[in-house]
């Protein structure tokens, strides 16, 4: 098991981890979070060579996806930097890419009742007006899960607050900062049931934020 306690933060620089191999041949892994070698909840940034695949596999758990670079495909489509994904409990695909790519993944950790399908390709979505200055991409909300992007200008700042139920935010660009420390583009932050922050920015930045999917042990 690997950071499987959710009631402690995690803050992971993940530009300084080691690629490991996965089963699949020109595969390539940096595991976050981990309830077992090759099953049960996971959330890792996998990378794949050019001309790599996966054989056809089944998500008993449903499987969430961010392609952070390059071309990620399957037999359903190809899937640009920028697209979010989501395959519901017992989908299967064969998944690859002809020209390499890297991705954000999230396996075994949906609700058995939240069985949508999303294709989102956020670089062609419009922004909505968040608090303050900032533009907010909802993704996708299940009961009180709830997933979106989240654009901040330079030198904006949010009000203290509390998560119920968690979060967890991967920094795509920029530099996320709060009273605790400083996250460049890279950093995984996952933090627990009513943690408490005051997030702020100096430059640009944009996030990808998970809400309310930790419990409230």
């Amino acid at each position: 098991m690997l950071n499987m306690n959710f009631a402690e933060q995690v803050i992971i620089h993940t530009a300084e981890q080691p690629w490991l191999a996965s089963p699949a041949r020109g595969v390539w892994r940096k595991p976050l979070e981990r309830e077992d070698k090759e099953s049960g909840h996971t959330t890792s940034i996998v990378k794949y060579d050019a001309g790599s695949k996966f054989k056809p596999h089944p998500h008993p758990m449903g499987e969430e996806i961010f392609v952070l670079e390059g071309v990620f495909s399957d037999e359903h489509g190809d899937y640009p930097a920028g697209t979010y994904l989501r395959n519901p409990p017992n989908s299967v695909h064969a998944p690859f890419s002809q020209h390499g790519c890297v991705i954000f993944v999230k396996l075994n950790q949906f609700d058995q009742h939240d069985t949508q399908t999303v294709r989102i390709n956020t670089r062609e979505t419009r922004w909505q007006m968040g608090q303050g200055n900032l533009q907010v991409m909802p993704l996708h909300s299940f009961a009180h899960q709830h997933t979106a992007l989240v654009k901040w200008p330079a030198k904006e700042r949010f009000v203290p607050h509390k998560h119920f139920g968690g979060e967890e935010i991967f920094v795509l660009e920029g530099e996320f900062i709060d009273q605790h420390g400083k996250y460049p583009a890279g950093t995984w932050l996952r933090s627990p049931h009513m943690s408490e922050h005051t997030p702020y920015v100096d430059q640009p930045t944009l996030i990808l934020v998970k809400v309310g999917h930790l419990g409230a042990e």
